[in-house]
């Protein structure tokens, strides 16, 4: 058993790696002021654990930061969306970043690895890619409109600014999200059934306030379409069948659609709409 006293130092020790994020090199410790023998000990008493040399990590650390240290990638792209809380459409494994140079990884077989340079310059002491780098290697990793659904995710939550997307260098794949890109979509859901019908030569308007109510989208005059999600149940679901109540005694036609529909059954929703519109429900009377 340690003394009391050592062990406090101990105690000290693994609450400044905790408050550098639980996982950090070993260099920022003895930068810090902390011996290079205390860490050892730290680490031979269990105290920390080394994931890789040079790396040390409190033992309760972030388990895809530590996979990071201890393989020398970063995590990036939808892992990294996913981690700060943006929409992603589907995650399909751990998505990292290395440095075009890098070799011999260590990795699971169902990582997807990235070599591409990234747009924000990378720390050696980082484990996550900074939002900038992880949007760009996202547009190039994911579908278009899934891509579209992050970036304008990231602006709502007020991640990242458009002047700093349009100022970025991009390849072609990201060019295209950065041009399509607006902070009006209330969700994921919301990017996606406006970026599928951004051919309608209809003028389509998210986020528009009637009768008191915001409505996800009003096609023309007339045509509201509500997205459901996976909140709209119970007192929801009673508030939004009154309040689709209401717009139809003014005048207006509501379609109401799911998640379900708009990812797996896309051409029910684009049928509905197409055939509300060929009856002119979309005009003012």
């Amino acid at each position: 058993m340690l003394p009391v006293r050592h062990a406090l130092r101990m105690t000290d020790l693994r609450g400044a790696v905790g408050e550098r994020g639980g996982v950090v090199r070993v260099s920022r410790l003895i930068e810090a002021g902390i011996s290079r023998n205390a860490v050892r000990v730290a680490v031979r008493n269990g105290v920390l654990s080394s994931p890789r040399r040079g790396w040390v990590a409190v033992p309760d650390a972030d388990p895809y930061l530590l996979a990071a240290a201890r393989a020398g990638v970063v995590v990036t792209c939808v892992t990294r969306a996913k981690r700060l809380g943006l929409w992603v459409r589907t995650h399909d494994g751990p998505h990292v970043g290395v440095a075009p140079t890098a070799s011999r990884l260590n990795l699971g077989v169902d990582s997807t690895v990235h070599w591409a340079a990234p747009v924000q310059p990378r720390s050696p002491d980082t484990l996550e890619d900074g939002i900038l780098s992880a949007l760009v290697i996202l547009a190039g990793c994911q579908p278009y409109e899934s891509a579209l659904a992050t970036w304008e995710s990231a602006l709502r939550m007020g991640l990242v600014r458009k002047g700093e997307l349009d100022r970025l260098p991009l390849r072609p794949a990201a060019r295209l999200v950065r041009d399509a890109v607006t902070p009006f979509s209330d969700s994921g859901l919301e990017t996606i059934f406006a970026s599928r019908l951004s051919w309608l030569r209809e003028l389509i308007r998210p986020q528009v306030w009637i009768e008191g109510h915001r409505v996800d989208f009003l096609i023309g005059d007339r045509l509201v379409v509500q997205i459901d999600g996976g909140h709209h149940v119970g007192p929801q679901r009673t508030a939004d069948v009154s309040h689709d109540a209401a717009l139809m005694l003014l005048g207006y036609h509501v379609i109401r659609v799911t998640y379900v529909q708009i990812i797996e059954r896309w051409h029910e929703v684009s049928d509905l709409i197409l055939r509300a519109i060929a009856q002119g429900l979309h005009r003012a009377p």
